[in-house]
């Protein structure tokens, strides 16, 4: 089992970055796939980016390619998302979210809501245009 609480998140203008951290308590953290979701109001709950257990693999949504860095720290417990160049449709909660997956490849990245099984309580990332 992992629990998981993101931080960082807050208010910024257009084309500044944020840096989002997700810290994890439990010893079993790193046999994890990661990774981050993002929901504006009235929209759905929709899939940014995620890195594998043994971070060798990552992928992105195509909207935040180029942007957005996912990136882990198992002796740490901790995920990140570097946010660059942030645009005002970034403004969202965003959540982290983590995938049991013992016997799968160390280099899967889940890129679906079901995959996942472990969830953060979110934080608000606002974009001033």
């Amino acid at each position: 089992q992992v629990q998981l609480v993101e931080s960082g998140g807050g208010l910024v203008q257009a084309g500044g970055s944020l840096r989002l951290s997700c810290a994890a308590s439990g010893r079993t953290f790193s046999r994890y796939a990661m990774g981050w979701f993002r929901q504006a109001p009235g929209k759905e709950r929709e899939f940014v980016a995620a890195i594998s257990r043994s971070s060798d693999s990552t992928y992105y949504t195509d909207s935040v390619k180029g942007r957005f860095t996912i990136s882990r720290d198992n002796a740490k417990n901790t995920v990140y998302l570097q946010m660059n160049s942030l645009k005002p449709e970034d403004t969202a909660v965003y959540y982290c979210a983590g995938d049991w997956t013992p016997y799968s490849s160390s280099s899967y990245t889940p890129q679906f809501q079901y995959e996942y099984d472990r969830w953060g309580q979110g934080t608000q990332v606002t974009v001033s245009s």
